[in-house]
Order: structure tokens, then sequence, then C-alpha cells
């Protein structure tokens, strides 16, 4: 697995952690933003109206309500990215991180606004009779580009695992796992009979589930975040003045928390806003295509609330939570993943200045130290070796190795810093990411131990409506490249991969995550600034045909 996970981050780093990705992303945000000047604010309340059904026709073809649509397409983005996205974010890149998951928002409500509009404008009917939408379509009936379709279509069934199936159902198991001890693969086995039921209904059945789950799960969420922000109402100004005063020069080292440059903060934060409200990724079009309109432009403009809610304000509550509670910078007693582990070859303290900076650039990936090749010597669950375990990017703790429940006793073999053998379970104290650090902070609230409950039933909620949304998505670009009758065999080949990723290392899964993302974005980011005169024109004829029909508007 160790090995698995090195080759993934290895691509990775030249792809989706790279900084170019990041330019590209932000860049086509800022363009469009400047293009059509600043439509995420002045068409905000206007795409409301549109929402509420104000302007709807009897004669508007589609699958879905505006709300449906929009309900669904939230489905997908509201889940693990706003639970347990936001807290790796943070864990990885400090308080200053989620500024740019906001930043990262703000200019999506506009790419978002141009990908939706362009997709719903070439969007078809399939075989079956549904309607098919998406950035495919306009690669192959405008950019004339087929080879570019096909690739995107091939990456949306890939980043459908990467980003709706695999770390969905990874942080709902270890969630579980972590409130009420259910086995991941328990968890993962009920959860993917359910999924299979929902998604063999097609769009029909989702869009009835999601837009019944979108709005409870969000108020339920809503009530929990404000439980913890108001009960540590002190830290609450601390907590925006670290947020916002690191941008510049990045998350400084404290407590178990080793620090993050401005570059790794930027590069965590807009990685993060991205897998939370997919905006440019290309994903949120398949679902609106579905909708019912007229034309379409009006969809757009239902699409620029999306990162807002999403990130804007959900993900923005999750980080203040975070930050506010104390919990992101503290150790916490945690059963430790491998792929999350190395062990290094030196004692090193982290209130000695010299060995925090060196484990502050070695977790940054800024420099290398020397890991450990050897045998673990262990005596009653308590490694005798004097060297340094790190585990998610902190100095574990209190360190305890048990065997089949016992302590154990014998000997580990490690190679450059891994286990070789992993049939023993290791707790200890350490830093939190993902979903259990978020559960972490849920506990320092008005419910008491009653908040992980909350997060656990939240997540589970989010989590599982994104896997159906994205087996939609998927299942849509399947139909492109093969035809409806391949659909089928995808949506099994979704529902076992979902099983499987449930007991899954975590490191592995959003490692894989942040590779299929980027494989998604960087086609769709291509083909929008390609059509960027085409936006252009298809808005003002929008404004021209709305004022017509609307005279008093």
């Amino acid at each position: 697995m160790q090995n698995i996970n090195e080759i993934l981050e290895a691509i990775d780093s030249y792809i989706g952690g790279a900084s170019w990705f990041v330019f590209i992303l932000l860049g086509t945000g800022l363009f469009f933003t400047l293009y059509l000047k600043f439509p995420q604010i002045r068409y905000f309340r206007h795409a409301i109206r549109i929402l509420s059904g104000k302007y709807d026709k009897a004669s508007d073809k589609g699958d879905a309500t505006h709300f449906q649509a929009l309900a669904t397409a939230l489905s997908g983005t509201v889940g693990t990215g706003n639970i347990a996205g936001v807290a790796l974010a943070i864990h990885l890149g400090g308080p200053s991180a989620l500024f740019w998951m906001i930043v990262t928002a703000f200019l999506g409500m506009t790419t978002k606004f141009v990908e939706v509009s362009l997709s719903h404008k070439y969007r078809e009917t399939a075989a079956d009779g549904s309607i098919s939408g998406g950035p495919m379509y306009y690669m192959k009936n405008k950019l004339n580009m087929k080879w570019l379709a096909a690739i995107f279509a091939a990456a949306t069934i890939l980043s459908s695992f990467g980003t709706g199936n695999m770390p969905q159902i990874n942080s709902i198991s270890n969630s579980v796992y972590s409130t009420f001890g259910i086995e991941h693969w328990i968890t993962g086995l009920v959860l993917a009979i359910i999924l299979g039921f929902v998604i063999i209904g097609g769009i029909n059945r989702i869009v009835k589930v999601t837009d019944k789950l979108v709005p409870g799960m969000a108020l339920i969420y809503l009530i929990g975040v404000l439980g913890v922000i108001i009960f540590n109402w002190q830290n609450i100004i601390p907590s925006i003045e670290a947020i916002f005063g690191g941008v510049v020069n990045g998350s400084a080292a404290t407590g178990g928390f080793l620090g993050a440059s401005f570059a790794f903060a930027f590069n965590r934060g807009v990685n993060r806003g991205l897998f939370s409200n997919e905006a440019g990724q290309g994903s949120a079009p398949i679902a609106h295509a579905a909708a019912k309109a007229h034309e379409p432009i009006s969809e757009g403009m239902v699409a620029i609330l999306e990162p807002f809610i999403d990130t804007i304000i959900i993900c923005s509550l999750t980080g203040l939570a975070l930050v506010s509670s104390g919990v992101w910078n503290e150790k916490h007693e945690n059963e430790f993943q491998y792929a999350s582990m190395k062990v290094l070859s030196k004692v090193y303290h982290s209130d000695n200045k010299e060995d925090a900076k060196t484990l502050h650039l070695y977790s940054t990936n800024q420099q290398k130290l020397p890991l450990f090749t050897g045998s673990l010597k262990v005596i009653n669950g308590i490694i005798q070796n004097k060297l340094t375990i790190l585990h998610s990017r902190s100095i574990a703790e209190n360190v305890v190795v048990k065997k089949e429940g016992k302590l154990f006793n014998g000997i580990i073999p490690i190679k450059k810093g891994d286990f070789q053998d992993r049939s023993c379970k290791i707790r200890g104290k350490s830093l939190l990411s993902s979903a259990p650090l978020t559960i972490a902070a849920f506990k320092r609230s008005y419910f008491g131990h009653y908040g992980e409950y909350i997060i656990t039933i939240g997540l589970l909620l989010f989590a599982f409506s994104t896997s159906i949304a994205w087996s939609y998505y998927g299942g849509r670009a399947v139909t492109y490249l093969f035809g409806v009758k391949y659909v089928i065999w995808y949506r099994a080949i979704y529902v076992i991969g979902f099983f499987v990723a449930s007991f899954t290392d975590t490191t592995i899964i959003w490692t894989f995550s942040g590779i299929a993302i980027a494989f998604m974005t960087l086609p769709n980011l291509f083909g929008i600034l390609m059509l960027r005169k085409d936006m252009k024109t298809t808005l003002d004829k929008y404004w021209i045909e709305f004022k017509k029909e609307n005279p008093d508007a």
C-alpha cells in the first residue's frame, strides 16, 4: 500500500498537486469574472428568482426542475469535501488554507456559471429519451473536438470513483467506526447494497432522493456546526485572525502542527476548494443538463449558487468550527494508518527549535530526512528503539502496538521508514485529519459527546448523496462513449468499488482523488476558454430576450 501511495503521490505532484494546475484553475475563474463583469455578484439575486420557478414555461424541456437539478448537483458537491475535505485542508495547510478555499469558491461561481450554460446549450436527447449533457457535448457539437470529448468522458468515469465514490464511503466508514465501532467492511457492504438499489433507478429516482436529502442534511449540519462555533465564541476573533493572518506568510507551527508555507497552504486550499465545490471540474453541468429550461443561461445562473452554498457558507462554517474548537493542532488518541506513518532514524522533539524547523521542512516536502531501516523491538506493546514515528504529519506520542487485541511482543521489520509487517494495530496520540478531526471538533460544543453522532449521521447523508449523484455523472459519460446499454455494467463496477474503498487506506484514497479531479478538470477548462466568445454572445442574447418578455423585471 505504501508503494502504491508513493507512486500516486509522484503522479499527483506533477498534476493536481503542482502549482501550474492551481494557477490555471484560479486563472480561468478570474478571467471569466473580469470578462463577464463579475456575474457572481451581478446575477446572484436573479439566480434566486430563477430557482424559485418565477420564469419557468410549460414548454421547457428536461427531466428535472431547476431546484431538483441544483439539489442533485449540490448532493454531488456537498459531501466529504465539506466535512473531511476542509479538515484535511486545515490539517495540511493550517487555518490560512481555508482562505484559499473561499477565494476558489468566489471565482468558481463564475466558472460554474460558464460551464453549466455552455453544457446546457449543447445538450442532446439520448437513445432512451433522457437528456444527456455535459462538457463532452459542447466539445463535440461546438468545438468539433471529438477526441477531447472522449478524453473528458473517460476522465469523468475515472473521477466518478476518485470524487464521488471512494473518498465518500471511506470517510463514512471511518466515521462510523470511530463513533460506533462498526467494522469498515460492514458499513461498506450495507451502503453498497442501498446504493445499488438507488442508482439502478436512473435520474428520476436520483432526483427524488437528492431533493429530499439535501435540505434535511444541510439543516442538521448547520445546527451542529453553529453549536460548535457559539460554544467556543471566545475563540471566534482569534480564529478569524489565524485564517486571514497567515495568508501571506503561511500558517506558523503551533501545538502539534509543524507549520505550513504560503505555497503549501495556497496549493492545499485551492485543491480542497476544487474538491468541495467542483467548479471547473465539469461535473455539475451533467446534472444541470437535465433541468427544464428553454434556454441555457438561466440554468447557468442557478449554478452560481452552488459554490456559494457549498464552500463560502458550509465550508467556512466548518473551518471556523475546527479552528475555534482548537482541535486542529492538538494530538488525539487514534489508530494509526500505515500509509500516513514514517519511521525516522533519529529522535526529534517538536519543542526543540532546530528539530521543529527540520520537521516543518520535511512535512512540506522541502527537505528529506534519514529514514529507519531495520527491526523494531517491541516489548509489551512498547517500542524499545530510540527513534521518531511520524503519523499524520506530527510526532506520534504514547505509541502502543497490539496484535489480535493483545499487547505485542516481538520484532517488526522496517524498510526505508515503512512497516513491512502490517498485521499489528498501532495506536497513540497524533494530529487528526479528515472526518475524525471534524468529529473531535463537534464534541467541543453544546452537544458534548453527542456531537460525534451529528457529524457521523451528517457525513453519512452528505457523502452517500454525493455517491448517488456521481454515479449519474459517470453513467452519462459511459452513455456518451459506449451507449446506454453499458451503463448497467458501469453501475455494477461502481457499487463494487464503493464497497472496496470502505476498507482501503485513507491516504491512498485522497491521493488518487487529487489525480482523478485534475484529469477531468483540465480538458473542461480548455474547452470553456475556447468558447469564451460563444458564452458572451449567448449571455447578451439572453438579456435581450429576457427584457422583451419581462419589461417590468
